[in-house]
């Protein structure tokens, strides 16, 4: 079966917004449009990554599957919170040491995608308006328990859960209508003005749409589940917005698209370089061209061929016979991120 190319012009594209904002995320503070850019792009682009993740799930409750998808998933987990661990500490980050329930940066991602897997096999058997209804309220109560977090990824796993829900229902009918005239204009409107409203509405915290804090933490305690409400709502619009604008047709970066999830796991050896020892500046439109251009090379640096095969026995770990440097490596059917 030929892959679709909407998928992986999407995930690509996505990942570069992922390695982008990460890239600018330290001038933020300094810069107001710098801050209008990173909150609008905050707004989609992990609720995008998961929603796809959900349209190629399969709610299998097997025990076999089961212990596939953890082989999969938790040991690159165990393996790159390590390294990431040591990395940290050589380079002289000062949170470097975690433990190793609590996920370094962007590793919760492996964790969550884990859990939602499992979860699914309980949740598709409901009517789809029950389980989303169910799914909703559990993302907007989970921040009202101070204790949950970071650790295990439990907050973010509720929280962004819905969006994966969503993915696994979508077919490729149910995302034809994106393909609409009427629907491809709405989505500017909203594009445009989300970026207008962060423009004009007080300055606000990222953690809004990180799905990683208690309302507490962030200041609401009372009304932080009215808000979380509202940021699913601009989220949802926002995401089906920007899928509307994805290529449908093969490109330069359609062939990348299939190795994403090492962007994913490998691009904070660099960002995090950069931020300790302030590689780079912003001062001039030329310096913005130039995070630009280092975003995309780290993208398209860690899409390659070569690194696939230098960092494949780390990330698809399979079996002993497996995993060999030397050897060459097979296809993957199954969807990546």
């Amino acid at each position: 079966m030929q892959r679709e190319a909407f998928f992986d012009n999407a995930k690509w594209i996505l990942i570069f917004f992922v390695v982008f904002g990460h890239t600018i995320q330290p001038f933020v503070e300094k810069h107001d449009a710098i801050y209008v850019l990173y909150q609008w792009i905050y707004t989609f682009h992990m609720p995008a990554f998961i929603f796809l993740a959900g349209y190629f799930a399969k709610p299998s409750g097997s025990k076999g599957y089961v212990l596939k998808l953890t082989k999969k998933l938790l040991i690159p987990y165990v393996i790159f919170q390590s390294i990431y661990t040591v990395y940290y500490f050589l380079i002289g980050k000062q949170d470097w040491l975690h433990t190793p329930f609590e996920p370094h940066w962007s590793l919760w991602f492996l964790i969550s995608l884990l859990c939602w897997h499992i979860m699914l096999y309980w949740f598709y058997r409901l009517p789809k308006h029950v389980a989303l209804l169910i799914t909703v309220q559990l993302g907007l109560l989970v921040g009202y328990i101070d204790v949950i977090g970071h650790s295990f990824s439990l907050s973010r796993t509720f929280v962004f859960f819905p969006f994966f829900l969503l993915g696994y229902w979508f077919g490729p009918e149910q995302l034809k209508w994106l393909r609409k005239k009427n629907i491809r204009a709405f989505s500017l409107l909203v594009l445009g003005l989300s970026a207008a409203a962060i423009t004009i509405a007080p300055r606000f915290s990222t953690s809004w749409f990180l799905g990683s804090k208690s309302y507490l933490e962030m200041g609401m305690p009372e009304w932080g589940g009215f808000i979380r409400l509202g940021v699913y709502v601009i989220t949802i619009l926002m995401m089906f917005s920007v899928l509307a604008w994805m290529p449908r047709k093969k490109g330069i970066w359609t062939k990348y698209g299939t190795n994403t999830l090492y962007v994913y796991l490998l691009h904070g050896f660099f960002i995090h370089f950069f931020r300790e020892f302030e590689v780079f500046q912003l001062q001039s439109s030329l310096d913005m061209a130039v995070l630009v251009t280092v975003a995309a090379m780290i993208t398209w640096g860690l899409s390659s061929q070569p690194v696939r095969k230098l960092a494949s026995p780390l990330i698809e770990w399979k079996d002993k016979s497996h995993f060999r440097w030397s050897k060459k490596i097979r296809t993957v059917k199954e969807y990546r991120l």
